[in-house]
Parts: C-alpha cells; structure tokens; sequence
C-alpha cells in the first residue's frame, strides 16, 4: 500500500507540475519539465511583480503550495520504504544492486512473484517486460524492441535506476573494459540504459535465489 500510494503522489505531483507550466507558457514562460526546475518556476513566480499578473500569480503559488505539500509527503513515504528495506532481508539484498534504492526495491518483493517461479534470470526480465521481441526470417533470429508486455511498474523503476547509472558512467566514466564501458562507447545511452534494466532484472533474480548480496564483478575477479 505504501509503494501505491506514493505512486499516486508522484503521478499527482507531475501532474500540478505539468499544469503550472502550462500556465505560465500561456504567459509565454517556458519551462523544462520535472521536480527539480520548481525551484525555477517558483522563482520566477516570486520574482519581479511586472512579469506576471497578479491573478496568475496568485493561483501559480496555490499550485506550488500543492506541489511542496505533495513532495513533503513523498520524502515521508520514501522513509518509511526505506526502513522497510533496511528492515527486510529480500529489499535489502535488492538495494545491493547498483541503480535498486529502496523504492524499486518495495515494487519487486510487493509486485513479483517467487523467484522460485522462474527457471532463470532471463524469464524474470522476460515477466517485468524487458527481454527484446524475437524474430526469425531466413533461418536467421534478429532482436528488437522490448515487448513491454510485462509488470510496468517494475520495469519502470529498474529504466530509471539504470539511466542513474548510465548518467554517472558516462560523466565519471565507468571501469575501463567493464560492460557498460563498452556498451557506451557504441551504443546510444538510452539503448545502454534498457540492456543495463534487463541485466539488472537478471542480477536480482540470481541474487534472490541464492540469498546472496551484489558483488561488484571488478571486485570479485581481484
């Protein structure tokens, strides 16, 4: 109930967000979307009183007022997962895995079924919807898009774990002849991003059936 909730906050949020940028690009006031630009809207809101109406500036401060209430109880939610985590074996084990906090963590054990209900790791990225569509011509298998069949709110989560990696990879530059280094050097970064989900679908599976905690292969191979 907790994942859910927070959930519905957040769609909440993006929505109030998406509505108070609309406003002000009537005011021919544009924006980028996402959390963290209210910091700009609020500030161009409180900002010079010749800028904008002071009726539209009156309701574009209910709107924020909505949109800091809503992330007030966001962080409070995000706490309570995170002790949750801290307290239980399995979403600890999970948040081991680079790009798994403790929200998509909250989506795997509350939303998956036993790991024991796959024979591989390869079936579970398959169920949450991340394995590439097969297609045979001429004797020959070609891969494409993940199907996108599977358990959303799962998939969603571990994409956005992995674009967090991929971002920090690509800034700060991964471990020299890793995986991600090589994929990166010839792949676009979203591309990279959705291979790195489906590996990290497959880690939490191996994890989970061996009760085990993530080991950096960098590491383990010293």
């Amino acid at each position: 109930m907790v994942y859910r909730t927070r959930d519905l906050l957040v769609r909440q949020r993006t929505q109030t967000i998406n509505a108070l940028r609309a406003h002000l690009a009537d005011q021919g006031i544009v924006v980028p979307t996402g959390p963290a630009h209210v910091g700009r809207l609020a500030a161009i809101i409180d900002g010079d009183e010749g800028v904008l109406p002071a009726a539209v500036r009156d309701l574009a401060r209910l709107l924020l007022e909505q949109i800091a209430e809503l992330a007030e109880k966001i962080a409070d939610l995000d706490a309570q997962l995170r002790r949750r985590a801290a307290g239980d074996e399995t979403a600890r084990r999970l948040t081991t895995i680079p790009g798994v906090g403790a929200v998509t963590a909250a989506a795997i054990t509350t939303f998956a079924p036993p790991m024991e209900t796959f024979s591989k790791g390869r079936d579970f990225a398959a169920w949450v919807g991340l394995t590439p569509r097969q297609h045979s011509s001429g004797g020959k298998e070609r891969l494409g898009r993940t199907s996108k069949m599977g358990q959303r709110d799962i998939r969603r989560l571990l994409i956005i774990g992995a674009v967090a990696v991929v971002r920090w990879a690509a800034r700060k530059g991964g471990p020299e002849g890793s995986w991600l280094a090589r994929m990166l050097a010839r792949k676009p970064r979203m591309l990279v991003a959705v291979a790195l989900a489906n590996r990290m679908a497959r880690t939490a599976w191996a994890l989970l059936q061996k009760g085990e905690d993530y080991r950096d292969p960098a590491v383990a191979a010293t």
